[in-house]
């Protein structure tokens, strides 16, 4: 059976970067982050139970996108550790080394790279495996098809557990995003909704322009419906960039056939070699699989 893991290199860079795990200082900079990562993700390729067949991951480099022209709030590198993002660059090349295909997003964002290869490949295996807990990727899941994995959790979710747990769909997603708010993303979304309450306006009206601008037409378990609704007349236009910010790019250039993602081991001579650019002798005997032909 194939899948597509599409792995959000950028969570999992700060992931190990703000993870318990002792620092990695190598002539004098601070690798942790890197090394973390290849970690990792050695797990993630090596794992029985994820049966990688086809593999890319993608980053923001830089974490600026398209969508700070759009809105001066969005999210920059602004607080980000310099130490973490002198490393933006060094990343990419332990994803190369590990054989994965690299997609290193600049006007563009990692998640939108991920929802490209969604949409794009999704008919070409039995399951695509976004690797990210990221809320706004919930719209790209479809039915059993596309899921998300949040691997600190250990949980999967497809189109039945996204409604379990946010009890909406998933082309809702970006019109919850907007009245709840991203904080990762910097979307500050609209005073009084909260989860609940959008997810209740949503399954009812599926998106912001359906919304009925009249309480007496909302869902009765909703309070202060006459406030909410003055709210949402008045922001109407703020919602709705707030929707284009969370909606994700899902045609962006990615150059590589579906071939090219396939994954057939660990390229023994490029690993080796990262392994000692950042002096990680303990990772030289963590691979389980070369590709054939490496000794």
């Amino acid at each position: 059976m194939s899948r597509l893991h599409v792995v959000d290199g950028t969570f999992e860079l700060f992931r190990a970067h703000f993870s318990r795990r002792p620092n990695h200082v190598h002539e004098g900079r601070d690798l942790k982050a890197t090394v973390g990562f290849a970690r990792s993700m050695l797990d993630l390729l090596q794992a029985e139970d994820e049966a990688v067949s086809h593999i890319a991951v993608a980053f923001d480099n830089p974490i600026r996108s398209v969508r700070n022209d759009w809105f001066d709030g969005y999210k920059t590198d602004e607080g980000v550790p310099s130490e973490l993002l002198e490393q933006f660059d060094l990343v990419e090349d332990a994803a190369r080394s590990l054989g994965m295909i690299v997609w290193s997003m600049d006007r563009y964002e990692a998640d939108d790279a991920m929802a490209t290869a969604a949409a794009r490949w999704s008919g070409r295996v039995a399951q695509v495996r976004l690797l990210t807990p990221d809320k706004d990727l919930g719209q790209a899941i479809r039915g059993e098809r596309v899921v998300m994995v949040d691997r600190i959790r250990g949980l999967v979710i497809d189109e039945a557990a996204l409604w379990q747990k946010r009890g909406i769909r998933p082309d809702s997603v970006p019109d919850w995003l907007a009245l709840v708010g991203d904080s990762a993303d910097g979307i500050p979304g609209l005073t009084g909704f909260g989860e609940k309450t959008a997810a209740t306006l949503l399954r009812s009206f599926g998106h912001l322009e359906g919304i009925p601008l009249d309480p007496k037409k909302w869902p009765t378990p909703i309070r202060q419906a006459d406030r909410l609704v003055a709210i949402l007349r008045e922001q109407m236009p703020r919602a709705l960039l707030y929707r284009k910010l969370a909606t994700l790019i899902a045609d962006v250039p990615l150059p590589e056939p579906f071939e090219d993602l396939a994954w057939t081991g660990v390229p023994r001579g490029p690993f080796e070699a990262w392994c000692e650019r950042v002096a990680a002798s303990d990772l030289r005997q963590r691979p389980t699989r070369f590709r054939i032909g490496d000794r």
